[in-house]
């Protein structure tokens, strides 16, 4: 299969197949859904860090353009940094304080259930997160085929790990989107609508980079970061909300089969 054909199926699986599975989530009851996202969101701060620091860093410091270590670790310096004013500019994050399914689950049902009251004042929101979801999605699907432009393997390692972070990053949009007096069927094809994006993103990246090959480290130490701060800045504040020594083992197990995943994915392909 080509490197093309490659990018294009792992773009939809990171952007198409979140949205989907995250809708699947959804139907769960409020009960078991609210213990299978934090599990979700810890997996995939392992999945996260286990891909910048295991497979994107190695291959971005590695690469054949043989680029200079400190130019790179400035590059991820810089892209976290930069994504950071992205999410002051509230069109990077998914999730807006409680009224986020992944940071505080147990509060998503009460503010569905007053969603028909307070849609009026919420609409903005709603139109808020599907930009940017959208530019998200954009950034994913560079990421993506900046990977595989770099090496197979490592493509499919990106993709896996914009999956794990995507899934509950979805169902806190979905929620957020329910919340804006969206229906179920509106939003998830404004969800879908939105994740197209990462396919358009891989499109223009693999016509853009593929005789620039020295710039390729440098878009995949920008990867490193993106996923480094997702991780940090997004989701790992959400866990600290839960304090108690059941979940915090839990967290470190699951965080620990993230980065496992990615680990024996690596292992495996090489």
């Amino acid at each position: 299969m080509s490197i093309l054909a490659w990018t294009i199926l792992f773009s939809l699986v990171g952007g198409v197949l979140s949205v989907i599975a995250a809708s699947i989530i959804l139907i769960l009851p409020i009960k078991p859904r609210n213990r299978v996202l934090p599990h979700l969101v810890s997996f995939a701060i392992g999945s996260l860090l286990s891909a910048a620091f295991m497979a994107l860093l190695p291959h971005a410091l590695n690469h054949p353009a043989q680029v200079e270590a400190h130019k790179i670790t400035i590059t991820v310096l810089f892209g976290i940094l930069g994504f950071f004013v992205l999410e002051k500019l509230v069109l990077w994050r998914h999730c807006h304080h409680d009224e986020c399914e992944v940071h505080a689950p147990e509060q998503a049902h009460e503010q569905h259930n007053h969603k028909h009251a307070h849609a009026h004042q919420h609409k903005s929101a709603g139109s808020l997160v599907i930009i940017g979801d959208a530019v998200h999605n954009f950034v994913d699907g560079v990421l993506i085929a900046a990977a595989f432009l770099t090496d197979v393997e490592l493509g499919i390692v990106t993709a896996i790990a914009v999956a794990a972070h995507e899934i509950p990053q979805e169902v806190g949009d979905f929620a957020i989107l329910l919340h804006s007096g969206f229906s179920r069927a509106k939003a998830f094809l404004f969800n879908i609508l939105a994740s197209l994006t990462t396919v358009v993103g891989a499109l223009i990246t693999y016509f853009s980079l593929q005789s620039a090959n020295e710039i390729l480290p440098y878009v995949l130490a920008i990867a490193a970061s993106s996923f480094i701060y997702v991780a940090v800045a997004d989701l790992i504040p959400g866990l600290h909300q839960r304090t108690d020594l059941k979940s915090s083992l839990q967290q470190v197990i699951l965080i620990s089969l993230g980065v496992l995943s990615i680990y024996i994915a690596h292992s495996w392909l090489h």
